[in-house]
């Protein structure tokens, strides 16, 4: 670990989530990113990840929302954040 880095986040936590977020088949949000275009250039982006988390300059981007119909009738929004959000939810 890196100590000039105020937030211990070991990287294999960000693989691990990485994974789960894969396992899951996480969807694009509102960046249209896929996970097939995340892993060009895998290592290079969780670091960016695992880089910003442990500074603590990672700011996560807009929330996707979505309606879904509800079987009594009108919708409820959900929303989606962009997969490669959801790998920092651990």
């Amino acid at each position: 670990m890196d100590k000039t880095k105020p937030y211990d986040i070991p990287k294999q936590t960000v693989w691990d989530a990485f994974q789960r977020v894969k396992a899951n088949k996480g969807a694009a949000g509102v960046d249209e990113e896929t996970i097939g275009e995340f892993e060009k250039d895998l290592k290079g982006n969780l670091y960016k990840i695992w880089n910003r988390m442990s500074s603590g300059s990672y700011f996560p981007p807009a929330v996707k929302a979505v309606e879904i119909p509800k079987k009594s009738g009108g919708v409820r929004i959900l929303g989606f954040r962009p997969w490669r959000t959801g790998s920092h939810r651990w």
